[in-house]
């Protein structure tokens, strides 16, 4: 492949056009996906305080800016339009944009977009084209569509905090809005599958995307044993229920996930630690004895790896074939020579012009062997109103009157 940039494929989805209208993660979080692989992405945002998420994140004094952490990390490569939608004149500046633009996202609530008359219905008639993505905590349709849903509520409503802990603290949140993000992510996905049958067909599409169902089908196994055979998941900590030993353990210093799945990982694993001995312990001969006896199994391990650190053993144990790796911390994960290699974390400057450099994630999926670009830094709020309405036909005087009324 050649190195020359101009003989370089262009980017997947380049020439697509988004209206984001979405806040705080799993919508923002859709549109960066698509932004980091070419997509044009136009932010719509309430005039003055724009998505929630430009007030959230650890640093407050970027919160006070509008600059919160949790917008800036899924945010990079956008443009923003403020736009009140309550307003008459800002619902046409909507539908001008919705004729030039090929995808619209947005996560309110089931029905708001229609009771501000912005509806799908009349968004398809102003272009039949139109891929429009709706997320919400549990679907369009069904008993509970109005209910409000944060990451919280999807996590314990799906079953996942039942599932995450022991027995002693089940039910447990996990460490990360993974509802949030999941949903994000299957918009995103359901997004290009749209794109590709339009591109045969030049039909849009409704898209109906569900936290809810997005958290279930994520737990895989976990739900389909139930649905297959009818048993009912257990919290088991560190452990995974389908093998042993696959678990978290101990070791000299810190901790090791390893997971010897197979007869032939054990025994390796076995005669690495120095306990070659047991393999032939009549305790944990079948695999199904090993997960019967995981507690005891766990015990005789530790005895061996007690003579190593976690990093030692995890380069011995990898390069014999055993899964295993460290326990890290998310700053050390992030250090990882890994992802480095991947260029998987991206610098970029502040959108504000303040010193020091912006450090945000990137596709985790290269194409043509290669990261994605560098984007644009997330937007300032309104930062590209001018300009946008500018290229909706908008002049100069009608942009001041909607200044001066406050639509933008």
């Amino acid at each position: 492949m050649s190195t020359n940039e101009s003989d370089a494929p262009p980017p997947l989805l380049e020439g697509v056009r988004v209206l984001d209208l979405t806040n705080v993660l799993a919508g923002p979080f859709a549109g960066y996906q698509l932004a980091l692989h070419g997509a044009e992405v136009l932010k719509v945002e309430m005039p003055k305080t724009g998505d929630l998420a430009r007030q959230l994140g650890a640093d407050r004094a970027l919160s006070d800016d509008l600059l919160g952490a949790s917008f800036l990390a899924q945010n990079a490569g956008k443009r923003s339009l403020t736009l009140n939608l309550k307003d008459e004149q800002g619902r046409e500046m909507l539908l001008r944009a919705v004729r030039e633009y090929d995808v619209l996202i947005e996560n309110f609530r089931p029905g708001v977009m229609q009771r501000l008359g912005v509806g799908w219905e009349v968004l398809k008639r102003e272009n039949p084209g139109l891929v429009y993505c709706a997320i919400s905590g549990f679907g369009q349709t069904g008993p509970l569509r109005t209910r409000p849903a944060y990451d919280q509520i999807v996590q314990g409503l799906s079953g996942m905090m039942s599932v995450t802990g022991t027995r002693e603290v089940s039910p447990l949140r996990a460490g990360f809005p993974v509802a949030d993000t999941l949903g994000g992510m299957a918009a995103a996905y359901a997004i290009a599958a749209a794109l590709v049958r339009r591109a045969r067909t030049g039909d849009g599409a409704y898209l109906d995307v569900s936290m809810l169902e997005a958290a279930l089908t994520a737990m895989g196994w976990v739900t389909s044993n139930y649905l297959i055979t009818g048993r009912s998941p257990q919290p088991m900590g560190n452990e995974n229920f389908t093998a042993a030993p696959s678990g978290t353990f101990a070791t000299a210093e810190g901790y090791l996930n390893i997971a010897a799945n197979r007869q032939q990982q054990f025994a390796t694993l076995c005669r690495l630690i120095g306990r070659e001995d047991l393999v032939d312990d009549e305790r944990f001969a079948h695999p199904a004895d090993r997960k019967a006896r995981r507690d005891e199994l766990r015990t005789e391990i530790e005895k061996g790896l007690v003579l190593r650190t976690a990093k030692e053993w995890e380069e011995v144990l990898s390069d014999a074939g055993v899964p295993a790796a460290r326990v890290l911390s998310v700053p050390d994960a992030l250090d990882l020579d890994q992802l480095a290699e991947r260029h998987f974390v991206r610098m970029l400057p502040f959108p504000d012009g303040r010193t020091g450099d912006l450090r945000v994630l990137g596709s985790p999926f290269q194409v043509d062997g290669e990261a994605v670009a560098d984007t644009a830094p997330p937007p300032l709020l309104g930062q590209h109103t001018e300009q946008v309405l500018t290229e909706l036909g908008c002049t100069p005087t009608e942009i001041d009157t909607m200044k001066e009324r406050g639509i933008v």
